[in-house]
């Protein structure tokens, strides 16, 4: 009878140690797959970023836009009649999958107070009994049931940035400690910060100011803005712009010696993508070229499309270069100046830097039919382009195609732009006087990729300067004249 046992027993185990192995071949198999046709040459880009200077700027991959959440559409709704928020409701927030944070409401089973709108941006979102203390950088909210620390910087997943950025902790109200009211507001309060990366133009606009824009248009003026780790002079530069959001002064909320008291508080601005608006998700299905008019009523630019015949319409058509006075330099400037004039331009040249009025330079921008640059925080004024208008972005050598492109090529199609790439070669890069012609740097600038952001940014960033080729430059500006709008 154990004879028979055996027997039967044989082919079961037989039958398994077969399938066992077709498994093992199988996971081989698809190993091999995936190291042959997935692997990337330096990976992805953001393992690759891990340390940024404000000097440059700091560039990964476009994130892909998260599919929208049940409530948002509540949330929408919401916030279209923020007057109407109560002063004894409980937090009322969207829910997401990603909340992390303290809850409010009867038994635990309120909405989220605190949650991720994207890698990028947390949001805080509660209304009720709400005292803002910014000296000890506390919030008291009534409804919520532990303690909960945020950072409102658009840039989470950075934390170079991030540890420039002040932490606000919100507390659970009733507390023994929490102060009473000294200033009483009728409207909600929005807390955001310009730390982290702030004063390099492209990130005022990619961590800040287009978050912002998604985060409180839909407030319609009646929203109080408390801005933490606040610069004066950035402020200034911006305050036309804010006021296109609120009609409040900004308050200094780190330094302001005052308790808050809102019906309601959102900390953190929402970030969508860089320096975009993804309609689909944002309350009112609003886009970037509505953030550009909100730029052009912010600084009084009338022009609103770009022409062959210029601003007039009978004339040149304008070209803007901009100048930069460190690296990726243009070395034959006056040389592109007047091959722009020879091929029908009226050519401005210009450069701006912290200390430019903002205004002033929008207006310039604003007037530009086409505006050419290599790539960097100058380009960003494209949000200042008018409809139809050409940027030349000038690529510098080193195979920084991706990098240029999450910064000016992918917006620029949203932005209403006409977009061209001028990618430089070697012989028109400063790199071939400073390295042997079998330099790594020259001949494989992936390998210098997969050595991270610092060997980039000083490889190709750095220490380039442009000398443009003129028969090259002269065809990309006939390209870009017969890209403009007929007069």
């Amino acid at each position: 009878m154990k004879s028979s046992l055996r027997s039967r027993q044989e082919p079961r185990r037989v039958s398994n140690g077969v399938i066992i192995g077709a498994m093992l071949l199988s996971l081989c198999v698809l190993s091999i797959v995936k190291a042959r046709y997935c692997a990337t040459s330096f990976g992805k880009a953001e393992d690759q970023l891990q340390e940024q200077m404000n000097s440059s700027i700091r560039m990964e991959p476009e994130e892909s836009s998260p599919a929208r959440t049940p409530g948002e559409e509540e949330q929408e709704e919401e916030e279209e009649d923020v007057a109407a928020a109560a002063a004894t409701t409980a937090p009322a927030v969207t829910k997401t999958p990603a909340a992390v944070a303290a809850t409010g409401g009867k038994g635990g089973k309120g909405k989220p107070t605190c949650y991720m709108t994207s890698k990028r941006s947390e949001r805080c979102d509660a209304s009720g009994d709400i005292r803002v203390d910014g000296n000890r950088s506390a919030i008291y909210v009534s409804g919520i049931d532990r303690e909960w620390k945020t950072k409102p910087y658009a840039r989470y997943h950075d934390p170079v940035a991030m540890a420039h950025v002040r932490e606000y902790t919100l507390k659970p109200l009733p507390a023994p400690a929490a102060p009473a009211c000294t200033r009483n507001h009728s409207v909600p309060g929005f807390l955001f910060s310009n730390g982290g990366f702030s004063g390099n133009l492209y990130h005022d606009y990619t961590d800040v100011l287009v978050p912002l824009f998604i985060s409180t248009h839909q407030f319609r003026g009646r929203v109080q803005f408390l801005l933490s780790g606040m610069k004066p002079w950035w402020v200034g530069k911006f305050t036309p712009f804010f006021k296109q959001l609120t009609k409040y002064d900004v308050i200094d909320v780190d330094n302001d010696q005052e308790v808050h008291c809102f019906p309601r508080i959102v900390v953190g601005a929402t970030f969508h993508k860089d320096m975009g608006v993804d309609p689909r998700r944002s309350p009112g299905h609003v886009s970037v070229v509505d953030f550009k008019r909100a730029l052009r009523r912010a600084f009084g630019l009338e022009r609103e499309a770009a022409s062959r015949g210029g601003a007039t319409g009978h004339g040149k058509p304008r070209l803007l270069i901009i100048s930069r006075r460190g690296s990726r330099r243009f070395l034959n400037e006056r040389e592109m100046a007047r091959a722009g004039a020879d091929a029908g331009f009226e050519v401005r040249v210009a450069e701006p830097d912290q200390h430019t009025d903002m205004a002033t330079f929008a207006a310039l921008v604003n007037s530009a039919d086409v505006m050419v640059g290599v790539h960097g925080a100058g380009l960003t004024n494209m949000v200042f382009l008018p409809r139809g208008a050409v940027l030349i972005q000038v690529v510098p050598f080193g195979g920084l195609e991706w990098l240029t492109g999450v910064t000016f090529k992918d917006p620029a199609a949203d932005m209403e732009v006409s977009y061209m790439d001028y990618n430089v070669k070697l012989e028109e890069s400063s790199l071939i006087d400073q390295y042997p012609r079998n330099h790594q740097v020259l001949t494989d600038p992936y390998a210098v990729h997969k050595q991270g952001w610092d060997a980039l940014k000083a490889a190709y960033l750095d220490k380039q300067n442009i000398r443009m080729g003129m028969d090259r430059f002269r065809a990309t500006l006939r390209e870009a004249m017969s890209r403009l709008p007929a007069p």
